[in-house]
């Protein structure tokens, strides 16, 4: 099925306002939601609630995009940087329908502590799925990435961006693999 919409969530302590997500919007030929959580909305310094309520949050918006689209779920497209992310990753894991995934800046582990994790989901996921990351990522290194990637089913692409971090500074480079990655989905 081609994807007919897209759904981007933001990391940690990001929004909707993220310069990629504005490109990848006015690049998409399909309409893009760039959602902030709740959380976000209530105060711009809180921190994110447990990922589990995050989790939630995603498939009530992913319900509620899709119904007034007049599209099915499984049409959609979802996927965030980092934390949100993560959390999409999570709820397409758990059984969330979707087309594919897109992940920016996975997440892998928290800096500095590679013994923490946060993989174990991903060999469940059943869905194209496109990752995103910088090569000095403290988030996780190209290598890990790479490793844990292959643990997915389902067809993956994978593009490591050179010298650059978390909060990779070619915009137009990551929009560019998005959109051109979304429209190849049939």
């Amino acid at each position: 099925m081609k994807p007919r919409g897209m759904i981007l969530f933001h990391g940690a302590g990001g929004n909707r306002e993220h310069p990629v997500f504005l490109e990848i919007e006015r690049l998409s030929k399909i309409p893009v939601l760039r959602h902030n959580f709740s959380y976000r909305q209530a105060s711009a310094k809180r921190p994110p609630p447990k990922i589990e309520k995050i989790v939630e949050e995603i498939v009530q918006v992913s319900i509620r995009f899709a119904e007034a689209n007049g599209i099915p779920q499984s049409s959609l497209v979802l996927g965030g940087r980092s934390f949100g992310g993560r959390a999409a990753s999570m709820a397409i894991a758990e059984g969330l329908p979707s087309r594919a995934l897109v992940l920016l800046s996975y997440p892998l582990h928290p800096p500095g502590k590679i013994e923490s994790l946060r993989v174990n989901h991903l060999h469940r996921i059943r869905r194209p799925t496109i990752f995103i990351s910088g090569d000095s990522d403290p988030f996780g290194s190209p290598e890990l990435l790479e490793q844990y990637a292959r643990t997915i089913p389902s067809k993956v692409e994978l593009h490591i961006l050179e010298r650059q971090n978390h909060n990779p500074k070619e915009i137009d480079v990551v929009a560019g693999f998005v959109t051109k990655w979304v429209q190849t989905l049939r």
